[in-house]
Parts: C-alpha cells; structure tokens; sequence
C-alpha cells in the first residue's frame, strides 16, 4: 500500500504567522480563516485575499462547525477562489457548484459529518435547520453515498475529540475510501500526542490523502499566534 499524504489544516493569526506556519509544514498544510471571526464578507475577503498574497495555501472554514456561516463561507470563496473550503454536509454539493461556476475546480471542498457515538453510524444533520435533527443517524455507507454522488472530494469528521471515536474514524474512513473518496480530514481535540494515532487509523483504513485539523491546541493564548515549534512538532509526529 503507497504511503497517504499527509497535510496539516491550522489556523494563523495574522499573514506572517501563516507564512511561518507554511514555512515550517515544508508546504504540507493548509492555513484556516474562519468567517465567524469577520463581522462581514468584504472584511473575510479582504483577510483571504492578504494571506493568499503571501503565497498561503487559505482554507476558509466556518468557525467551530457553525451550520449558520454555512452561506458566508460560499460568498467569501466564490470571491477568493481559496485552495480549500470547509462545509456543512447539507450545503456541500451547493458549494462545490458554486465553485465550478467561478472556474475553480482546484479547490477542494468538503462535507461535516459528525460522529454519532455509535461506530457505523453518523450525523450529516449539520445545517442551521437540520441541525435540529442531530440525534437522527444514518450508515456511513449512506452518508458517503450521497457524497460521492454529487463528487464532493472529502469528508471532515468532527468533533472526534482527539483520540475518543478512533473507532467511529475507522468505520467513516472505510466506508468514504469504498464509495471512491480517499481525502478525510479529522478534526477536533486533536493535538502533538493524538496526532500521530489518528492519523495512522486513516490510513490503515484506506484514506490517501488525510488532512488532520490542529487548531486551539498550538495557539499561544497570550498571542493568539500558532506556535511555529508546535508546526514542526506535528510535521515530526506524522512524517
């Protein structure tokens, strides 16, 4: 079996920072802007745009899963034409087209599905009005069947609470790989010492490219800046 590849997803605070953070992942990363934390589109474009300048590869994300900025995050990366977009599952294929109309088929755009607590089993109720149905599951076999229907390119699994749902993992990221999606991306209390196993149950479960989400974990709190050491700490965890 070839060895997956394997980039970062954290966030930076402010152009430089992401610069360093691109520096220190040797290009294996994508640098997170959430639209929740601008009080406009024209405030995130303006943020996208500037980091994009720098030559940072902009992942423009939610902010916490927010089902609400699900129509933020498609008004901001239909402007900026971002390297990757982060979506609620309801709201994906709408995305993805919206991106295909402004000519970016580069980007990849994913769909949030949430463990369900029960391995097999998840919760693709992650929209502002579904979300309401969360205790409503469905098989991941399904949910990966309606991804791959509509050619969405990868499934985020969050919040997997570091290493508490490794089985939850393991069932989502086989059921994708047979359904042809073979980009996953883990997310949530993922840090320096669970990294490493997550990392290592998608890959023993077919994914090809995985994307792990390192956010609050390496974020200096007097700061707010992402410590470069901590980048390079993960990059050692997952080489």
């Amino acid at each position: 079996m070839a060895q997956p590849t394997i980039k970062l997803n954290v966030l930076a605070k402010t152009a430089e920072n992401a610069k360093q953070i691109v520096e220190a992942a040797e290009g294996r990363v994508y640098v997170g802007l959430m639209v929740k934390n601008f009080p406009s589109v024209d405030e995130a474009v303006k943020t996208v745009e500037e980091f994009q300048a720098a030559g940072v590869p902009v992942s423009v994300g939610l902010g916490a899963g927010d089902p609400a900025m699900w129509s933020k995050v498609v008004d901001v990366s239909v402007r900026t034409k971002p390297a990757h977009v982060n979506q609620v599952f309801p709201a994906a294929g709408y995305t993805l087209g919206a991106m295909r109309a402004v000519g970016s088929e580069d980007t990849l755009v994913n769909a949030l599905i949430t463990p369900s607590g029960t391995a097999g089993q998840v919760r693709i109720a992650t929209g502002p009005t579904s979300v309401s149905f969360e205790n409503d599951t469905i098989s991941c076999e399904a949910a990966a069947a309606m991804l791959a229907e509509i050619g969405i390119h990868s499934v985020k699994f969050y919040p997997i609470g570091g290493t508490d749902h490794l089985d939850e993992l393991a069932a989502m990221v086989k059921a994708s790989v047979a359904q042809g999606i073979k980009i996953f991306e883990p997310t949530g209390g993922i840090d320096i010492d669970t990294i490493g196993k997550v990392v290592e149950v998608c890959a023993e479960n077919g994914a090809e490219i995985i994307i792990p989400h390192v956010y609050t974990s390496i974020i200096d709190s007097a700061t707010g800046l992402t410590r470069i050491e901590d980048v390079k700490e993960l990059m050692r965890a997952i080489s």
